[in-house]
């Protein structure tokens, strides 16, 4: 071995001892879940319905609706034609990302996509940009409809002893809110890109106000898909009639927001599911809710499955050295 090549081994070495160790956690994180989700589910003796099937798919294409949605807003803001990024790449950082969220911490996502972009040669700068913007974006779309669609089912009441649990969520979009007026975002950039990156960042990164009102209307689209998962799970627990479609959809999008608020929870376990109860309860048996919840946390697990399988499937399409 000559003494050139054996960085380059050492360098190739790394990467596949790092991604084994990621695979293995996210495994490991993900089995156990499953597992969980399937002893629960178990003990109640539910009957198999095709229902859950669906829902499972409909679970599962929600994600790359969100890449598809990412990578454009990447191919809009980029100024360089030479990095423009694909459907498929864009598909594909996107469920890696998002199969990533079972490490504790959620830092796996961002590390995924400013990674991948070092390889296809897209701005590390413009990928974080538009990181922040997708998840701000699927904040609001989960957060202000929901609240509406909740506060008209059930009033203010709703809030009541619970204020703490439902109102930090819409609070939380105050500051978020910075993030929509483009020249309050780029200084809020620049200030750490001059001390990190020793120069400023180019506004052509940030979109423009009507860009933004456009991304966030497109963001419904992934939300509207796990609401209409879970409906279809709800109905085949308990009686939904569809005066309360919407509330039901509500209720576990805005749960899968306060799980996505909890960070250092994996994949927010334990905190969606109890959302779930908390408004479902308002409608139906206590009991009927939490199964329920514990069934649409076991599909949605699958749903990552097949999530796992469209990354499989679409990364062969892109050329190597540009796989994510």
């Amino acid at each position: 071995m000559t003494e050139e090549s054996a960085p380059r081994w050492r360098r190739r070495a790394l990467r596949w001892a790092l991604t084994v160790l990621v695979v293995g956690v996210v495994g490991y994180f993900f089995a156990v879940a499953l597992w969980d989700n399937w002893d629960a589910i178990a003990a109640e003796q539910l009957a198999f319905s095709p229902w859950w099937i669906v829902a499972t798919v409909v679970f599962a294409l929600a994600v790359p609706l969100t890449g598809l949605l990412w990578g454009h807003m990447v191919r809009v803001l980029d100024t360089d034609p030479d990095g423009r990024v694909s459907v498929a790449e864009a598909i594909a950082v996107q469920c890696a990302s998002w199969l990533l969220k079972y490490i504790p911490g959620q830092v796996g996502s961002v590390v995924n996509k400013v990674v991948w972009a070092g390889k296809k040669g897209v701005s590390r700068s413009l990928v974080l940009i538009t990181f922040v913007y997708e998840n701000v974006f699927l904040q609001f779309a989960s957060i202000v409809p929901s609240a509406l669609i909740l506060l008209l089912s059930l009033g203010p009441e709703i809030f009541g002893e619970n204020a703490t649990l439902l109102v930090v969520p819409v609070l939380v979009l105050v500051p978020l809110a910075a993030v929509l007026y483009p020249p309050v975002f780029h200084r809020l950039v620049s200030i750490p890109a001059r001390r990190a990156l020793k120069r400023e960042v180019p506004k052509e990164y940030f979109l423009s106000t009507g860009r933004t009102l456009a991304y966030i209307v497109g963001f419904l689209g992934p939300r509207a898909l796990n609401g209409i998962g879970f409906v279809m799970i709800a109905a085949t627990v308990s009686t939904v009639p569809p005066a309360q479609w919407l509330p039901f959809a509500a209720a576990y999008v805005l749960a899968g927001a306060i799980g996505i608020l909890a960070f250092f929870v994996p994949s927010g376990l334990g905190v969606r599911e109890a959302v779930i109860v908390l408004v479902l309860s308002q409608y139906i048996p206590v009991a009927e809710a939490i199964v329920i919840s514990l069934l649409a946390r076991l599909l949605s697990t699958v749903g990552d499955g097949l999530v796992a399988l469209i990354y499989i499937g679409i990364r062969r399409t892109i050329p190597k050295e540009y796989r994510p």
